[in-house]
């Protein structure tokens, strides 16, 4: 059993949310009782959402209570929720220690024919703060003060589903943090999230965004992991790439292309390209032509993105100078690459006027 799991969230306690069912049974043979208690825990976690040990009503009272002196189910407060004009909610967490973070839940900008959007999407956070400082992004100036265990990401998904009138149908470990800095927490959580007893999502409905840490790739690869990769790129060059996000010093567009084509390999399956536009950096015909060479060296797309300003942040240096592009020259660029033959997605600014829009989570205690 991974003893850091049980002990981190409540040392006087162990922690139920975030085991997964091997854990559980381990922990339930602690307490003297039979194996299959374990999955009726797990059931009654995810596929029940119990807040207490009392809503667990198939336990025996004596096993209630013993559970109610030796372990704890590790709910997150929602401590805020702000709401955005375009129906995109930010939620202010604060996790156990004092320490807070940002999930947002976005609705689909399609609707289906009841009117009512296809999709519900939550964008959870892996760290508080993160150790990367791409200079487009407001979770840089927050620094990393740690990861976030199993059971803080998994809530993040429980405690939100409250605020939605719909079922949450897809998940992007796109918030704050990077999720490859916190590899086995995270896919401790997609472990859960994607096991049939928990009933919460399909595989295909989760997608893990990285700056580039090579060995969360190949790892990744290695697992046969199921779930959707996205690589933050943001640029078709390597001195470019290195002033946006520092992290291509020790895994450059060559290596990245390496791991993305060592990852195809091994799953079969495409990958998304992130790329954020900038007025004047990344954003010329040289730039489409350099990107669409790249996309060919794996089945892939390209997710378009809109920069949204941080200056709320304070920037400074080089993050402090860089500017969306126009309309016109992102319309543009959009064109040249569906020219070049590049399959393209327009990423929304969903939730931009409440600082929840991609790039904007920095603890924004704003109304």
């Amino acid at each position: 059993m991974n003893v850091n799991k049980l002990s981190s969230i409540a040392p006087a306690k162990t922690s139920l949310k975030g085991l997964s069912l091997a854990e559980l049974e381990a922990f339930v043979a602690t307490l003297n009782e039979p194996k299959y208690r374990a999955a009726q825990i797990f059931r009654r976690l995810y596929q029940h959402r119990a807040e207490s040990f009392d809503d667990m009503t198939e336990l025996p009272i004596a096993l209630r209570q013993k559970l109610s002196e030796q372990a704890d189910i590790g709910s997150l407060p929602a401590v805020k929720v702000q709401h955005s004009a375009d129906g995109t909610k930010k939620f202010l967490f604060q996790l156990q220690d004092g320490r807070e973070i940002e999930t947002v839940l976005i609705p689909s900008e399609t609707v289906g024919d009841d009117g009512e959007p296809k999709r519900v999407t939550l964008c959870v956070s892996t760290q508080v703060g993160c150790p990367l400082n791409c200079k487009f992004c407001a979770t840089a100036s927050l620094k990393l003060k740690r990861n976030l265990t199993t059971g803080e990401i998994v809530d993040q998904f429980l405690q939100a589903q409250k605020f939605s009138d719909k079922p949450i149908t897809n998940l992007v470990f796109m918030g704050m943090g990077e999720p490859m800095l916190n590899y086995d927490n995270v896919m401790g959580a997609v472990d859960i999230f994607t096991h049939p007893d928990a009933d919460l999502l399909s595989p295909k409905r989760i997608t893990i965004s990285t700056a580039g840490i090579v060995e969360g790739i190949k790892r990744m690869a290695d697992e046969q992991r199921s779930i959707k990769l996205a690589l933050s790129l943001h640029a078709s060059t390597n001195g470019l790439r290195t002033r946006l996000m520092p992290i291509n010093k020790k895994w450059d567009l060559q290596a990245l292309g390496d791991a993305l084509e060592y990852y195809y390999r091994k799953t079969r399956q495409p990958v998304t390209y992130e790329y954020i536009l900038f007025e004047g950096l990344n954003d010329s015909q040289q730039d489409a032509e350099r990107l669409a060479r790249i996309t060919r060296r794996v089945p892939s797309k390209v997710n378009v993105i809109p920069f949204h300003p941080i200056g709320f942040t304070n920037p400074h240096g080089f993050g402090a100078d860089l500017k969306p592009t126009t309309p016109e020259q992102f319309q543009a660029f959009i064109g040249l690459l569906r020219e070049l033959d590049v399959t393209v997605m327009i990423r929304s600014s969903s939730g931009k006027d409440i600082h929840a829009a991609c790039g904007q989570l920095a603890l924004s205690h704003g109304e």
